[in-house]
């Protein structure tokens, strides 16, 4: 029998040659690491099928499909996922060990997700076109946040306390992160991923495996805001998303008319409110 392959850290040591002004030195770096993860769904009565594949950090591989799930409207956020497991079909190369999960959720889905066959950041950021999209996302999303928000002023503090929980960062300066917030500042979860998309699907998932409530009054972003991001704050409830970078066009549209409080180009300095 075939040994399992070992499981893929979130950073990768590769030998390096570092060219400066006067000479040149070789020595050990450290890459975040990039490799595949396939999402599979099964309910009662169904037979384990693809979802979804995307490009990953590995580490929380359970929270990111968990957290996907909910973010796609699958499942409530409360009780849908019976439970998350590495696929040990015998059909997998050694490669693929810990590279494939399987969602079990209670019961059958509403819909079953658009089927991915290459690789892709995350199916939510794919098909968004004009209103109808936008319709489509204002429907499923979860009940307004009904709590208190953050001041402007802690508003600007948050990048900082984003920065506590971006451990990978410090070490490859080669990632994303997100982490939900309470109004008065408190540090639920904070994740990091190679994709932006999955660091948000990981602290969504983090919360909702735990059996804590994945809505907030702040989400906190490290870079900038596209529709998709927008689109899962809104699927959770959350109050308000914040972020360091900018955000575009129809991420700001999607947070005015979903009611979620939208900041951009947010340092200790500064911050812009787009909705």
């Amino acid at each position: 029998m075939e040994a399992r392959q070992r499981r893929p850290g979130p950073t990768t040591r590769v030998r390096v040659t570092e060219a400066g002004l006067e000479r040149s030195r070789e020595r050990e770096d450290r890459l975040i690491t990039e490799e595949p993860l396939e999402v599979r769904l099964e309910w009662p009565g169904a037979a384990a099928r693809r979802g979804w594949v995307t490009m990953r950090t590995p580490g929380h591989d359970f929270e990111l499909a968990a957290g996907w799930a909910v973010h796609e409207g699958l499942v409530p956020a409360a009780g849908g996922v019976a439970g998350v497991a590495y696929c040990t079909d015998a059909t997998l190369s050694p490669e693929q060990d810990f590279n494939v999960v399987t969602v079990s959720l209670h019961s059958a889905p509403d819909h079953v997700p658009h089927q991915h066959d290459a690789l892709s950041a995350g199916s939510s950021a794919c098909g968004v076109c004009g209103s109808d999209s936008i319709d489509a996302a204002l429907t499923s999303r979860a009940p307004g946040w009904t709590g208190g928000l953050p001041s402007p002023e802690l508003v600007r503090r948050l990048p900082s306390v984003l920065r506590e929980g971006q451990r990978l960062f410090e070490r490859t300066g080669g990632v994303h992160a997100a982490a939900l917030v309470t109004a008065g500042g408190d540090l639920l979860v904070a994740r990091e991923d190679v994709g932006r998309h999955n660091a948000v699907d990981k602290v969504t998932g983090a919360r909702v495996l735990a059996g804590d409530p994945p809505a907030a009054a702040c989400l906190v972003v490290s870079g900038r805001v596209g529709y998709e991001l927008v689109q899962k704050a809104l699927a959770v409830g959350t109050g308000s998303l914040v972020a360091v970078g900018a955000p575009t066009s129809l991420a700001a549209s999607l947070a005015r008319r979903g009611g979620l409080a939208l900041y951009g180009f947010t340092a200790a300095d500064r911050t812009v409110r787009y909705a």
